[in-house]
């Protein structure tokens, strides 16, 4: 309950904390171990941090770590010696290790549609629709004009056939 009153706040440290991660695991050099890792990032958090010095929640990230929204994707290439990587994967915070991400790679969930978008785009439907069967109208009386003209065009051509016909008789009757 009292998590749920500070979600707000501690949503938006996590997503400090897990940013501040990502840049201190992008960072990583040579001969440097975990503890470096987490002051590099402690450094990066006070940095953006608002005020606040130090993240302290460590507790709550260990809860939330792995889900969606605070995964860390390496961006940096793995540093690879002897075809042995560098870093001890044993107690890496990658998401690469983690059970959940094995089989799929993150996909961004859609949001679902507001009020205020939603009365928008009902308003807009109607202008839309009136649009959309104007459109179909007026495709209508071009596809009839076209066929109204094939017609005279076939008119004229039996005609002209008829005219050619007859004349053929009258020669051969002559």
């Amino acid at each position: 309950m009292a998590l749920s009153s500070r979600w707000k706040l501690l949503n938006k440290e996590m997503a400090k904390w897990r940013d501040a991660l990502a840049k201190a695991m992008n960072l990583y050099r040579s001969g440097e171990n975990r503890t470096n890792e987490l002051i590099q990032a402690q450094m990066w958090f006070g940095a953006t941090g608002g005020g606040k010095k130090n993240f302290t929640h460590h507790e709550c990230w260990e809860v939330v770590k792995y889900c969606k929204h605070f995964i860390i994707i390496p961006t940096g290439l793995e540093v690879v010696l002897n075809e042995t990587p560098l870093r001890d994967s044993t107690t890496s915070d990658s998401p690469l290790d983690s059970p959940m991400c094995e089989d799929s790679p993150i996909q961004k969930e859609r949001r679902p549609i507001g009020r205020k978008a939603a009365k928008a785009k009902k308003a807009g439907n109607s202008s839309n629709y009136n649009s959309k069967f104007l459109e179909e109208i007026a495709r209508q009386n071009t596809i009839r004009s076209e066929m109204e003209q094939k017609r005279q065009d076939m008119e004229v051509a039996i005609q002209a056939e008829c005219a050619r016909e007859k004349e053929y008789l009258r020669k051969k009757d002559m």
